[in-house]
């Protein structure tokens, strides 16, 4: 009896098997590896997906001319950040990445020409969400950046004719926050951030239970001029690296599909936590 053909990754992304999309807001980097109520439920939730094939991840993090799609076997762990403890310096993420996946993604996102980036490696938005979703690191990760020179609603767009890889099993993870003004964190009497205040500033809340709003209604367009949402969201959204990924969030959304929120909190007056499932 003859052998059976090893399957190759691209025959099983082949095969049809949706799974959900996500919107993390991913918060401080220390997420990573503190334990608190939204690494919790991280974890509950990368524990009650269905196993998806790959991963890709679109991040405030990553920002560039141009779009680019990570393409190396072995992604590195990016510490963009400053000033945090040691330990979190230390923490790695070892998943492999995948070039084929990588022109995949390129194949599908024909509205605009995608190069390939050989050298990055995965930013503190995608890994600190993934290392507590899926501790193994055992799945491929690629990561999509953000084009400065794209509107919003360019990004949503694209973010469209990306959704069919949902059905050939990627989970796509779009990481940020919906709102997100580090100028207006509350600090402390030591005159640091404090990153551990429980409540949001009015405007925060406002334009948090706006942009909900909007969302339950599939208001998607409005969302993308959120400049013109007021004042609370202009607060919300003084630069939209951390918006954006939401956008390519619902752009992934399907008919009878619905949207399932969690940690949905205001933390250090002016960071929205908010998250959704999409399924």
């Amino acid at each position: 009896m003859k052998p059976k053909a090893k399957k190759s990754p691209k025959d099983s992304m082949r095969k049809k098997q949706r799974v959900p999309a996500l919107f993390i807001g991913h918060g401080n980097p220390m997420n990573a590896i503190e334990d608190n109520d939204f690494t919790l439920h991280w974890q509950q939730v990368g524990k009650s997906l269905p196993r998806p094939k790959a991963i890709l991840c679109v991040s405030a993090h990553w920002q560039t001319w141009g779009t680019l799609v990570t393409a190396m076997e072995s992604p590195r762990t990016i510490h963009d950040f400053g000033g945090f403890p040691p330990e979190l310096y230390q923490a790695q993420y070892p998943a492999p990445g995948s070039s084929w996946l990588a022109g995949e993604i390129r194949n599908s996102i024909t509205g605009s020409k995608v190069g390939f980036d050989l050298d990055r490696g995965l930013d503190h938005g995608c890994w600190s969400v993934l290392k507590r979703m899926f501790p193994a690191a055992d799945l491929p990760v690629v990561q999509l950046s953000l084009d400065y020179t794209k509107s919003a609603i360019e990004h949503y767009n694209m973010g469209r004719e990306m959704a069919n890889l949902r059905d050939r099993g990627i989970l796509i993870l779009a990481s940020g926050n919906m709102v997100h003004n580090l100028e207006r964190v509350e600090v402390s009497h030591n005159g640091r951030r404090d990153f551990n205040r429980p409540l949001g500033f009015d405007w925060a809340i406002e334009a948090n239970n706006l942009f909900k709003k909007l969302i339950d209604e599939d208001r998607s367009a409005e969302l993308a001029d959120f400049h013109s949402l007021g004042h609370a969201a202009q607060l919300a959204v003084p630069s939209p690296e951390h918006f954006l990924p939401l956008l390519y969030a619902l752009a992934l959304k399907q008919k009878g599909e619905k949207i399932t929120y969690f940690n949905d909190k205001l933390l250090a007056g002016s960071i929205a936590m908010t998250s959704f499932i999409i399924k």
